[in-house]
């Protein structure tokens, strides 16, 4: 099975993007050649861009705090397991406390690291990071795999809590989704306004069928074409029924 989110509101859509570059930099952070640290690096570039939005950090710290404070009055639920909403709220309590430590804008002091800003400028032009452009990034990249990869993680170090609330959040998004099955009735769905606006969509087919979704989705309708994925041809619908899988996930 494969799965499609498709957010439904900015703060979310920002924090898949954040969550997905995370996720490409922890496995560029992982191999050990030159050109994977360079992929890490230009990552950790793009979270720095992402994650610079001003009300980012607040928003993580008051959802944050609004799941803290849901989650302690379950405490008194007989069906709820004390041991495993005491870790949870333990995750929570440390990702709020690294969050809130966090002083000034997010990756200040990466960008007071005038060398790295000026591998992220050159970065951001087609091949301006050769060698006669930064030579001195030219000798970094050829200095040993361990000491390259300890540079690494100490400039993500000031990225981490973001990347903890954020899982949290996350998570917990995910995990309140109810999941319906519906069939698209010749590769085309409709349904009108739900009583509760959701806040992401989660749509799951099978890997064998050769279908993509293409989602559109407001308060008043949602609205999803399953499209033949047909490279540099233009699309177009599928032409079958397609059983798939939809959940609404709210905070």
């Amino acid at each position: 099975m494969i799965t499609y989110e498709y957010p439904l509101n900015e703060r979310v859509r920002t924090l898949l993007r954040l969550e997905d570059l995370y996720d490409r930099v922890t496995f560029f952070l992982k191999h050990d050649t030159p050109h994977d640290h360079h992929a890490c690096l230009s990552g950790m570039f793009e979270i720095l861009e992402v994650a610079g939005r001003a009300d980012l950090k607040s928003d993580l710290l008051q959802e944050l705090d609004r799941q803290r404070t849901f989650l302690d009055a379950l405490r008194a639920n007989p069906a709820i397991s004390e041991e495993k909403l005491d870790l949870i709220l333990r995750d929570i309590d440390r990702a709020f406390t690294n969050l809130h430590g966090l002083s000034g804008k997010t990756g200040q002091l990466l960008r007071e690291n005038e060398w790295l800003m000026a591998i992220k400028q050159r970065a951001s032009i087609p091949g301006g990071t050769s060698e006669f452009d930064l030579p001195s990034y030219h000798y970094w990249m050829h200095r040993p795999v361990e000491a390259r990869r300890a540079d690494l993680l100490t400039w993500m170090q000031p990225l981490d809590p973001i990347h903890d609330a954020l899982s949290i959040v996350l998570r917990v998004l995910r995990e309140s989704g109810r999941t319906v099955a519906l069939v698209a009735t010749q590769g085309v769905f409709q349904q009108g306004p739900s009583e509760k606006p959701a806040q992401m969509l989660r749509l799951t087919l099978p890997e064998a069928l050769a279908c993509v979704p293409e989602i559109s989705a407001n308060k008043y309708a949602l609205n999803i074409r399953f499209l033949v994925p047909e490279g540099v041809q233009k699309s177009r619908v599928f032409e079958h029924d397609v059983a798939f899988e939809l959940a609404f996930c709210n905070l």
